[in-house]
């Protein structure tokens, strides 16, 4: 099992940036993709941006140019950097972390999400 803890969230104005970071622990040998997640109210969680092994990333497109995904493997942590942030990139963020074997998706696991609001 692998446990995440994210971090990071929080109040910005229109035009701001913010750094999610997400530390992964337990059985991490078993997960080769993390990736970022978000729900604002009312609406269904989607995917914000995916790294996988070998680096190579995928991203919204309302997100893209704007978010950044990396990866520190000495510190089992995924983040994400926000700028430009708009006010309907308010919502939940959850960090997620799976296994990818071909077009599988094993062992997925959550974090508990954290806020992230923009807003003036």
């Amino acid at each position: 099992q692998v446990q995440l803890v994210e971090s990071g969230g929080g109040l910005v104005q229109p035009g701001g940036s913010l750094r999610l970071s997400c530390v992964a622990s337990g059985s991490i040998f078993s997960i080769n993709t993390m990736g970022w997640y978000r729900q604002a109210p009312g609406k269904q969680r989607e995917l914000v941006a995916v790294i996988a092994s070998g680096d190579s990333t995928n991203y919204a497109d309302s997100v893209k140019g704007r978010f950044t995904i990396s990866r520190d493997n000495a510190k089992n942590t995924v983040y994400l950097q926000m700028n430009s942030l708009k006010p309907e990139d308010t919502a939940v963020y959850y960090c997620n972390a799976y296994r990818a074997v071909g077009n599988l998706r094993m062992g997925d696991c959550w974090g508990q999400g954290t806020q992230v609001t923009v807003s003036s």
